[in-house]
């Protein structure tokens, strides 16, 4: 009894943290309707920039309890400052991009912070000292609990209360609310909705920073601290259902609780268990707990989002130069070209697997790393445990990521936006931490090495074999577009109920995009075993999924050469920025937020209305 007691305080302790991100995240998506991939970096700001006030910079503020919550308020106002300028020079510009495009941006916006952060604050990890008149701790029964956490279960609700008077009883609160049904009406009103997106930003991003802050006396302040907390701050968020704060709050004591009691229970598989219940309530509430539907409005976003997939043939023509060109690197370059070419063959694969359900069956995946990882690790196992030959071994993995894809087809037919792209999340995070915890079976962490399913004298035909694979799903995807089925599944993207109404069997064309979709990137990470000769858990991680949205938004989800482009310019940029930049990731993160702000139908988008233009001024001058 004692024990489950101190574990379900531990969970209500934790819980305030996560409704502090939950609450902020939540708030912004209601006014600005921008889904904040970035909301861990405010999270991080607000830690390191506390942990280095009252460690480095002040250290006599780490004495006083008053001045210590001092410098937990500059660091929660440092990161609303921080939230201001990216809402000025990056949300606002978003705001009527689909969610998808938003969440790239963002992650741009992360990478680009975690650099900055990185180059003002240093690698360190900083440990603050704890705070001064909580150190202590109570007894109950046999163990001890910090009289800090006791804080922390005490600040959460009096956080809620707060937020629930603001936009309940102030004038600011109400036109916050009023912004949320319909800004164009409370512009219609007279009433400017920028000041209040800012102040929605602000809030959210402060709120962040003081989740981050306050963890300082409990854990010490890292550059990891962005990506730990954002993952299960999107299961909050989705969880309570998008724009609601009482769902946050509600979905943050479950999953406080859970993370608790499956710490205690299931040590080992903690964040499958939170995922896991994620997925069970979008499965019987695809809305979340207190969330609206998904299909009010989500299918006309949908239908803006892709057109079909087009490019004009002179385009056509410098893409394929293009791409005989890295064929040809393939072949007959160097060692590092080879490789090169290789990474980009397979992310291209990979890429086009993605943008097949998306560009036509308006699936969003934020977890397709999931059937990557499988593929490799079908691949891997067969090899190694059955000495398969490559052929049998890229079967295996595809027919792994067909049995997963299979079951869980069918609660993506249920699902749409972000409700089922962090469905996929789950089903990713579950695969990583069933590859790094089944050691006796994929190693864990060491992973599975010295595979050797491509040997030295067959890497002319293993690249020969890529380069065909590639150009055989770019041209699979110009034939579904232009077949009986991809006019279907466009119908179901764009009219889903006139399209039901016309007698298509929606939730089955739905189905069948999505697992064709599951086995082709089954068999790129079939191919990625071959190639590296090694499988590793971080294949399933969100970073690898987040790779197949960059080459699809890179080169555009709209463009039949999209993939293409994208896996090209996210390769050799990669590689050419790490050799001779020290803050590479930064600058693709700046990248990455130019070519979604300026061009969200991607390069070839560009490339396109560029062309067009030049021709309408050619004629013009005639």
């Amino acid at each position: 009894m004692t024990f489950s007691v101190v574990q379900l305080l531990g969970g209500l302790s934790y819980a305030t943290t996560l409704f502090l991100m939950a609450a902020g995240l939540t708030l912004i998506f209601g006014v600005t309707r921008i889904v904040n991939f970035a909301h861990g970096s405010f999270f991080m700001l607000g830690a390191l920039f506390t942990a280095h006030w009252v460690t480095n910079w002040f250290p006599a503020w780490g004495e006083s309890g008053l001045l210590y919550l001092i410098a937990i308020f500059l660091g929660a106002a440092c990161a609303g400052l921080a939230g201001a300028i990216a809402e000025y020079l990056l949300l606002r510009r978003m705001s009527d991009a689909p969610e998808l495009y938003q969440l790239v941006a963002t992650f741009g916006l992360t990478l680009a912070m975690h650099d900055a952060m990185q180059w003002g604050f240093g690698p360190d990890e900083v440990f603050a000292p704890r705070f001064p008149g909580l150190k202590g701790s109570v007894q109950i029964g046999d163990e001890f609990f910090p009289v800090y956490q006791l804080a922390m279960i005490a600040l959460g609700p009096l956080v809620w209360l707060g937020l629930h008077v603001l936009l309940r009883r102030s004038l600011f609160g109400q036109r916050l609310r009023a912004a949320t049904q319909d800004r164009s009406m409370l512009a219609a009103l007279g009433v400017n909705p920028r000041p209040l997106m800012l102040g929605a930003v602000v809030l959210g991003c402060a709120l962040a920073g003081l989740g981050g802050a306050l963890q300082l006396p409990r854990e010490p302040a890292h550059l990891q601290m962005d990506m730990n907390v954002i993952v299960e701050t999107f299961v909050v968020v989705v969880t309570g259902g998008l724009g609601s704060i009482g769902g946050a709050f509600v979905a943050a004591l479950l999953i406080g609780l859970v993370h608790a009691f499956g710490t205690a229970a299931f040590p080992q598989a903690t964040l499958v268990v939170v995922f896991l219940t994620m997925a069970v309530v979008l499965v019987f509430r695809p809305q979340g707990l207190k969330g609206s539907s998904p299909e009010q409005g989500g299918h006309r976003e949908a239908a803006q989002k892709f057109r079909g997939l087009r490019l004009g043939r002179a385009w056509t023509s410098v893409i394929a130069l293009a791409f005989v060109l890295l064929a040809g690197l393939a072949w007959s370059g160097g060692a590092y070209w080879q490789t090169l070419a290789a990474d980009a063959l397979i992310l291209m694969i990979f890429g086009i697997s993605l943008q097949s359900m998306m560009a036509l069956g308006g699936l969003v995946s934020f977890g397709h790393a999931a059937f990557f990882a499988l593929g490799a690790y079908g691949a891997a196992l067969s090899h190694s445990l059955w000495g398969a030959t490559l052929p049998v071994a890229l079967a295996t993995g595809c027919g792994a990521a067909l049995a997963v894809a299979g079951v869980f087809g069918a609660a993506v037919v249920r699902s749409s936006g972000v409700y089922l792209a962090m469905l996929s999340l789950a089903l990713a995070q579950v695969v990583w931490a069933g590859a790094a915890q089944w050691v006796s079976l994929t190693g864990g962490d060491n992973g599975l090495i010295g595979l050797a399913l491509v040997t030295d004298d067959g890497r002319p035909v293993f690249y020969a074999l890529l380069v065909a694979l590639a150009l055989i799903a770019v041209f699979a995807l110009r034939f579904l577009s232009r077949s009986v089925m991809g006019a279907a599944l466009q119908a179901v993207r764009d009219a889903p109920l006139r399209a039901a109404a016309s007698g298509l069997s929606v939730g089955w064309l739905k189905y069948r995009v999505f697992v064709e979709s599951a086995v082709l990137a089954g068999l790129a990470g079939g191919l990625f075993a071959a190639h590296k000769g090694a499988v590793f858990p971080s294949l399933a991680a969100v970073s690898t999924s987040v790779d197949a949205l960059l080459v699809v938004l890179l080169g555009g989800v709209h463009q039949l050469w999209g993939a293409v482009v994208g896996s090209l310019v996210l390769t050799y940029a990669s590689a050419e920025l790490g050799r001779e930049v020290t803050y590479w990731r930064g600058l693709l993160g700046v990248f990455i937020m130019l070519i979604m702000v300026a061009s969200p139908s991607g390069l070839l988008g560009l490339l396109s209305r560029l062309a067009g233009r030049r021709q309408r001024a050619i004629a013009g001058s005639r």
